[in-house]
């Protein structure tokens, strides 16, 4: 039987629900945001009074996992107390969750970004910069300024959300 490549979209939902579970089964309340809403993917409003908060979920698949979640310039100027980036990694076996600042996405991203346009590219040639960002657990031996790992202190950190 032929498999089909993964529809973008239904990868997405997959995340966006998982981000859902996790946070309802920690006694949050929490729905998904309309469609095409700028900021938020999900609204969270704690049932203690504590204070609300916006989450926008990026999501990737097993496949391509070295790459990161794809971004975009405008993720380095996003920097809001009350936002918070869940990371979705959907392996099969055991999906993992990243619950990541704002504020610490937009300085990875800056910089991430910057670094790699200081280096040469594959050919020795000066990198073009463009739109497209990415953000990873690990940018490879090459990056000084992002260790290796630097997700992991935020794998499912939902507690953050408090």
């Amino acid at each position: 039987m032929k498999r089909n490549p993964k529809d973008k979209s239904l990868v997405g939902a997959a995340g966006e629900h998982l981000v859902l579970a996790r946070l309802l089964s920690r006694d949050l309340l929490a729905s998904q945001a309309p469609r095409g809403t700028r900021k938020a993917d999900v609204l969270v409003n704690p049932l203690d009074g504590g204070k609300p908060r916006l989450i926008q979920v990026k999501t990737r698949t097993a496949v391509g996992k070295s790459m990161g979640w794809h971004m975009s310039l405008k993720h380095e100027a996003i920097s809001e107390k009350d936002l918070f980036y869940c990371f979705v990694n959907l392996d099969l076996i055991n999906p993992s969750v990243y619950v990541i600042p704002s504020r610490i996405v937009a300085k990875v991203v800056r910089d991430s970004h910057a670094e790699w346009l200081s280096m040469p590219g594959q050919k020795g040639q000066k990198h073009n910069d463009n739109e497209l960002r990415r953000i990873k657990n690990d940018y490879g031996p090459n990056f000084k300024k992002i260790k290796a790992g630097w997700m992991d202190k935020y794998l499912e950190r939902w507690e953050l959300l408090d």
